[in-house]
């Protein structure tokens, strides 16, 4: 349930009408913007009368919010949530560019790429330390070793870095180390690790999983900020249909859903979503254009001998090309790189 109140209501009005409402031991979350006053109510509303809180001559009305879903959801927070992560906007107006090699290899290997993807125009580092693969026998990541690589590009190029969470046995190092924290497709319904880090302050980049709903995605978004961190950005990596000939399938239709449904801002990772290289481009512009708020995207200096989807990373020469294109579209529909 979201209670709208009239412009202009004083801090007094807005106190009383929430003590009121807390009584019946719902939880009030305010919301106060330049032109409305939003009280989002979470909990069991089932006792609250919607007649009895409108008698209330600052009310203007209340709504009923059926997604199960509230804090994540649009009707709680109207305007878009804006994600600064160390200096870096995203969402907003603000576009988020992502990018690096899907995992850390070597010191000179994500250096090399940080320094390129910085000069092209990216505003954050990707690369995987631990690397959840189908299977046993393929390359894990370097783990710990990785993180310290990961930290070593991000103070060459003051890149704030993004990699992917397996559990929660590293979660106190990624808290101490990691600027945004990636929580994978295959984790997407880990709810214990959710709680974890609803417990945080650290940005999350929460991705959809293979065969979720865009509700259950949006769930386990509130998951995570039901625990108190709101700092949560959205991914649509492709879904598992019947189509076998791309890796994934890119859900466009993704991207305005969610932005209708809720406030969180959204990012498309068109290398997972496709799993060839040469789609990369062509996936990442549609994306903007359909309003995306950014975009993670998969770079390696030497795709053909890289120890993880080379086959999807883009080299730093087209990554650049992309920047320049993408860079209109972005302009194009109000977004700034």
């Amino acid at each position: 349930m979201v209670v709208i109140l009239k412009k202009g209501t004083s801090k007094e009005e807005l106190e009383r009408i929430s003590r009121g409402i807390q009584r019946f031991g719902v939880k009030v979350s305010p919301v106060i913007g330049e032109e409305l006053i939003i009280l989002g109510l979470i909990g069991d509303t089932s006792k609250l009368d919607p007649k009895t809180i409108e008698a209330n001559e600052c009310v203007e009305r209340v709504v009923h919010v059926q997604e199960p879903y509230k804090r994540a959801n649009r009707m709680f927070k109207p305007h878009d949530s804006i994600i600064d992560v160390n200096g870096v906007k995203i969402g907003g107006g603000h576009f988020g560019l992502i990018a690096g090699p899907c995992s850390v290899e070597s010191e000179d290997q994500i250096i090399g790429i940080a320094q390129a993807v910085k000069k092209s125009g990216a505003n954050m580092l990707r690369g995987g330390a631990f690397k959840p693969r189908t299977s046993p026998y393929s390359f894990q990541g370097l783990k710990d070793e990785g993180l310290d690589l990961l930290l070593k590009a991000k103070k060459e190029t003051g890149l704030p870095i993004v990699t992917e969470i397996m559990s929660t046995e590293y979660l106190e190092r990624f808290v101490e180390d990691v600027d945004v924290i990636q929580v994978g497709a295959r984790n997407m319904q880990n709810f214990e690790l959710l709680k974890e880090l609803g417990r945080t302050k650290k940005t999350i980049l929460l991705k959809r999983g293979l065969s979720a709903t865009i509700e259950e995605l949006l769930m386990s978004a509130e998951y995570i900020m039901a625990g108190g961190n709101e700092d949560v950005i959205l991914c649509e990596r492709g879904i598992r249909t019947f189509e076998t000939y791309t890796r994934n399938t890119l859900d466009i239709s993704a991207i305005p859903v969610i932005k209708k449904l809720s406030h969180l801002p959204v990012v498309i990772d068109p290398s997972h979503s496709a799993g060839k290289w040469w789609l990369v481009e062509p996936l990442s512009k549609a994306a903007v254009a359909a309003g995306a708020d950014g975009l993670i995207i998969e770079v390696h200096n030497d795709p053909e001998n890289a120890l993880c989807d080379g086959q999807q990373s883009i080299k730093p020469s087209k990554f650049d090309k992309l920047v320049d294109d993408i860079r209109l579209i972005a302009q194009a529909m109000g977004k700034t790189i």
